[in-house]
């Protein structure tokens, strides 16, 4: 229940709110001047590989304001305070790669192009806390994997240099998210973490569809988008050991038997013949299912609209 005099002792949760509250910058501390180096080609796959990490910030900052009545109905005040940073963290990246996307010159990919966005964030936003904290524990894994590729790449140029800057933020999230996790899973019904470990298999799933349309653009950047997805699947398993969901990997870099190099291909092998196989879907959901998600505020906005046009 609601607490009105609430106990703040957990100093791990307290130490990453009070570096939220501290580390504090904004597009205005963004060096706009400095160059982009990238040809036409290159610029509009930077713009649709971007686009569901974009989505996601903004997503992530309404979904964590669906979540901090339920933290604080559960009495879990530490954690209720910390998510007011990780708000302002999510709507601080979502403004600054708003204003990059006028830099380069081009829109997010449309939803229709790419309905596996919407998918995913209606996945997201399913369940109680639990299930959105382990959620965005695996979509973080993702963007830090993907903003690490160009603050590698690309650290001296903006997009590589704006990508330093939310790193910083994503391991407050990460460690965020495991230490609520770890702290949670010892209370929970082994089908409750069946739950889980089924909603992570389904956001697993969706980033693969997401990276059979954007491949293409990854490549002209470069970069392998398989080669990151299987990075962020070995990721997504050390951490599901590190939090009690499943048994830690055997060697502690999430090398799990069933993510060899031949399992993954085998993987990669079903989801595109389910690919091939699935009939043609709207890009839109059922419209009682969005009556209660967050993400409809988006559906409804004018940029959805006119990308889902096109």
């Amino acid at each position: 229940m609601l607490r009105l005099f609430p106990d703040l002792s957990d100093d791990l949760l307290m130490r990453l709110y009070h570096k939220g509250a501290h580390v504090r910058w904004t597009s205005e501390d963004i060096d706009w001047e400095a160059p982009v180096s990238l040809g036409e080609r290159e610029a509009l796959a930077l713009a649709r590989v971007l686009s569901p990490v974009y989505l996601g910030e903004q997503s992530a900052m309404l979904g964590a304001a669906n979540v901090l009545p339920q933290l604080a109905l559960a009495g879990e005040s530490t954690a209720q305070l910390y998510l007011t940073t990780f708000i302002g963290d999510e709507a601080r990246h979502f403004e600054v790669l708003t204003r990059l996307y006028h830099r380069l010159g081009h829109e997010p990919v449309s939803i229709r192009a790419l309905p596996a966005m919407l998918r995913y964030h209606h996945r997201l936003r399913q369940g109680d806390r639990v299930d959105w904290v382990w959620g965005i524990l695996i979509s973080d894994l993702f963007a830090k994997h993907f903003y690490q590729t160009f603050s590698h790449a690309q650290q001296n140029l903006l997009f590589g240099m704006m990508s330093q800057r939310i790193l910083v933020d994503e391991s407050r999230h990460q460690a965020f998210c495991d230490h609520y996790l770890q702290n949670v899973m010892p209370h929970l019904a082994p089908q409750r973490r069946k739950a889980l470990r089924t909603m992570r298999d389904e956001l697993l799933a969706i980033m693969e569809d997401m990276q059979a349309v954007l491949g293409e653009d990854a490549e002209a950047l470069g970069f392998s988008g398989q080669e990151m997805l299987d990075r962020v699947m070995a990721d997504v398993a050390v951490h599901a050991g590190r939090i009690g969901l499943d048994d830690p990997p055997p060697d502690g870099r999430g090398q799990r038997p069933a993510q060899t190099a031949v399992d993954l291909a085998a993987r990669r092998q079903r989801r595109s013949e389910e690919r091939a196989s699935r009939p043609l879907q709207s890009a839109a959901t059922d419209a009682c299912a969005c009556d209660a998600c967050p993400i409809a505020v988006l559906c409804s906005s004018h940029i959805v609209r006119r990308a889902a046009s096109r």
